[in-house]
């Protein structure tokens, strides 16, 4: 499994990897900031969907002989009550996947157990080869596609 680059890492708050499993579960602590947040002192609700959503791509990441990369289709998050600046922890599973789609869910919930946000995600496995040469290509300028090739005329 390929790891996502530090500065996302930095940014988003991971504290810690506490367990990924191969029946495809994932466990993630994140570290809530002030910075993290709007009126009221809440979290926005972009890094909550974030926390969850990237412990789900971990949750199917970590069953054995998957040579792909996880990208979210859809997600759909509900909140439950405000997350408030300290650690907080996602948790995702695989509810059922396949070659190519996966069905994920995962929760956040504060340090004291209590439940913030439930999510759910259909998630497509991409090639890994073909998602980092299209990586590659957008990070040098060489990408084709229409939406490039606009933005230069």
């Amino acid at each position: 499994m390929s790891a996502p680059p530090v500065d996302l890492y930095e940014t988003m708050g991971l504290e810690r990897i506490v367990s990924v499993a191969p029946e495809g579960r994932a466990l993630l602590e994140y570290r809530a900031t002030p910075a993290q947040c709007h009126s009221g002192g809440v979290v926005q609700g972009g890094f909550v969907t974030g926390w969850i959503d990237a412990a789900m791509a971990h949750a199917v990441m970590a069953v054995p002989g998957l040579d792909a990369v996880p990208m979210t289709l859809e997600i759909k998050v509900s909140f439950f009550a405000p997350t408030r600046p300290g650690l907080v922890v996602a948790e995702a599973w695989v509810v059922q996947g396949g070659r190519r789609t996966a069905f994920v869910e995962g929760t956040l919930k504060d340090n004291a157990g209590s439940l913030l946000a439930k999510a759910s995600s259909t998630i497509t496995l991409a090639s890994r080869a073909k998602v980092e040469a299209a990586a590659k290509a957008a990070l040098t300028g060489q990408a084709s596609g229409g939406a490039v090739r606009s933005a230069r005329r």
